[in-house]
């Protein structure tokens, strides 16, 4: 990138405490446009936390997020329903309406969110259905689908609004390696098309692979933002003691 990136979302200062436990004592990062950011750190630091308080699921005892001019972090819920056609939230179980279809389930952002006819809606959902490898299961219940295809009809959901930012909870936990393969995929297609997105995950791998950034978080606070490029080769002990878990 030359010159400043510009910011698509800034975490500023978040402290986020539940009863005695604290969880973050100060997070704060930027991500910028047209980039996919992986963030690191152990089981209950507090990652899918940052996720859920991005998107209004859960609010920060103190500390700003800043998406277009408004600190997510103050909004009432009903000013969140607008934020939430902007960004997406990817689910790691997929997060599908067990009684409706695939085709219902995917149309439903559409029917509630814009005044598109049911051909357009019809058209669309297709349209997202073949950008995820599941072209023809319009019809199929969750219960009907594979683990790794209620992923990938969760994220052709979470997306099918056209959203400036995908936030990307474990996508590929409890996945084969097959389905693994065929998720990144997936959001490779997407990062041609100019995505930007966070993506949380313990599958170093797959994160190296989408993103083009990692923040790793420790204690509680952003404790290494770098290139992927730099955390590959970096010898700092916190940062070789995840992608080098075994020395």
């Amino acid at each position: 990138m030359s010159g400043t990136p510009e910011k698509a979302l800034q975490l500023i200062d978040l402290h986020k405490s539940f009863g005695p436990k604290v969880v973050h004592r100060g997070v704060s990062f930027d991500l910028h446009k047209g980039e996919v950011l992986a963030l690191f750190g152990g089981s209950g630091t507090g990652k899918s936390v940052i996720l859920r308080s991005i998107i209004g699921l859960e609010k920060p005892d103190t500390g700003k997020i800043l998406f277009q001019g408004r600190n997510l972090a103050s909004l009432p819920e009903r000013e969140m329903i607008d934020v939430r056609k902007k960004i997406a939230y990817v689910f790691q179980n997929g997060a599908l309406f067990d009684s409706l279809t695939v085709e219902d389930n995917l149309a439903y952002p559409l029917r509630e969110h814009t005044r598109l006819s049911a051909a357009e809606i019809h058209r669309k959902v297709d349209e997202m259905l073949a950008l995820v490898d599941m072209k023809g299961s319009n019809r199929l219940l969750p219960a009907e689908l594979s683990g790794g295809m209620q992923k990938r009809a969760g994220l052709a959901r979470a997306i099918i609004l056209g959203q400036e930012i995908i936030l990307f909870d474990e996508p590929t936990a409890g996945l084969d390696p097959t389905n693994t393969r065929r998720l990144l995929e997936n959001i490779k297609t997407l990062k041609k098309k100019g995505i930007t997105g966070i993506f949380v995950t313990h599958d170093i791998p797959s994160a190296f692979e989408i993103a083009d950034r990692v923040a790793i978080l420790y204690n509680g606070r952003i404790a290494v933002a770098d290139t992927v490029e730099n955390i590959r080769k970096s010898q700092d002990p916190l940062v070789r003691s995840f992608t080098h878990p075994m020395d």
